[in-house]
């Protein structure tokens, strides 16, 4: 990734989060994205710096603001974390662009043994509060997963996962699916 490449997911990242430093989720998803740059600077002597600061605002986002999101996740452009506290991200997982997570969201494996399979979210993917999704499952571009829900399975484009174990809802109309 390019110097180039950050600043413009940077500028993603701080349009879809309102242009607004004060929110914990920007700062995460800024530490994240500076995370994964440093690792493309060639260097030992130059890296070794980046690393450590990477780590210290790594830290800061998971102790202080409940947010860990370690850079070997694959977050795309336009991700809103909308509230701080619980949230665990693998560093298996790949979430989609436009995504949003809300507070005490999981992500993450079902076993020690499967390091691995972490979740995948398509584009457009809301996950209500308190949500968990574990191991290899796809949650499809526009699914909603409902506020505490379990999820362990595929949840198709456009549906509804709610309750523990999750259920699966379609929705009426496509216009949902992206709400």
């Amino acid at each position: 990734m390019s110097i180039g490449e950050l600043r413009r997911q940077w500028r993603a990242d701080w349009r879809a989060n309102g242009s607004d430093w004060t929110r914990p989720g920007l700062r995460a998803l800024a530490a994240h994205r500076f995370g994964v740059w440093r690792m493309t600077v060639r260097s030992p002597l130059l890296r070794a710096p980046l690393s450590m600061i990477y780590r210290w605002a790594f830290r800061y986002c998971r102790n202080v603001y409940g947010i860990e999101l370690p850079y070997t996740a694959e977050v795309g452009q336009g991700v809103v974390i909308e509230h701080q506290g619980g949230i665990v991200i693998h560093g298996a997982t790949r979430i989609g662009d436009r995504c949003i997570i809300r507070q005490n969201c999981t992500l993450g494996v079902r076993t020690v043994e499967r390091p691995d399979e972490a979740p995948i979210l398509m584009a457009d993917v809301q996950l209500g509060a308190g949500a968990v999704i574990l191991g290899r499952v796809t949650i499809g571009a526009g699914a909603a997963i409902g506020a505490n829900a379990v999820v362990l399975a595929d949840v198709p484009a456009g549906a509804l996962a709610i309750g523990v174990p999750a259920t699966i809802r379609l929705r009426r109309n496509a216009t949902e699916a992206g709400q």
